[in-house]
């Protein structure tokens, strides 16, 4: 049973006997003394796709669902669905561009190590690998010189992802991307 400071996007846990997936977490440091953290979380009812906004201290135990989780591939995008494969035994899965819009800048056709989530064999979410790797299609040109100092630029990535990077990385480079949090890593 996790407490609400150990939640982390992606997780499913029962909130009122029913199966939500965290989506997002604020962490509220209150200013006075001796008051406990708080963590505003955004839940996804599994099912219904509604929304639902709690606040727990971080004490608070949920109870974690139980979810099959599969090693998959993702393979293609049809008009609002994105299917992947499971790697085991080729069994194909499909959800909803809705329910993983957060996600999908980081999808490259063939990307591994992806974590499907699955409750009763219907898969309701993914967790991505820590970093992707992604080509820069268009960024304003590297400058001579320039060295790993803190100005960026910003560039587009082959999913249509705006990330920003070092002035030195030019167009057509392969870069890292750290999918927690959206930010350039290096180069790949």
């Amino acid at each position: 049973m996790p407490k609400a400071s150990d939640l982390k996007r992606g997780m499913v846990v029962e909130v009122n006997d029913e199966p939500y997936s965290v989506k997002e977490i604020e962490v509220r440091n209150p200013s006075s003394r001796g008051a406990s953290t708080l963590y505003k979380v955004r839940f996804n009812h599994l099912k219904t796709k509604q929304k639902r906004d709690e606040t727990l201290k971080g004490d608070d135990f949920l109870k974690e669902v139980d979810c099959e989780r599969k090693l998959v591939q993702y393979s293609y995008k049809d008009d609002d669905s994105y299917t992947f494969m499971s790697l085991e035994d080729y069994e194909q899965f499909t959800i909803n561009t809705s329910d993983i819009a957060d996600e999908i800048g980081y999808l490259t056709e063939g990307l591994e190590g992806i974590v499907a989530v699955l409750l009763d064999g219907i898969l309701i979410a993914i967790e991505l690998p820590a970093a992707v790797a992604m080509e820069i299609v268009e960024t304003a040109p590297g400058i001579k010189g320039a060295t790993a100092s803190a100005r960026t630029k910003p560039a587009r990535l082959a999913s249509g992802l705006e990330v920003q990077v070092p002035e030195y990385i030019e167009s057509g480079e392969i870069i890292k991307i750290n999918t927690a949090t959206g930010k350039f890593m290096s180069r790949a």
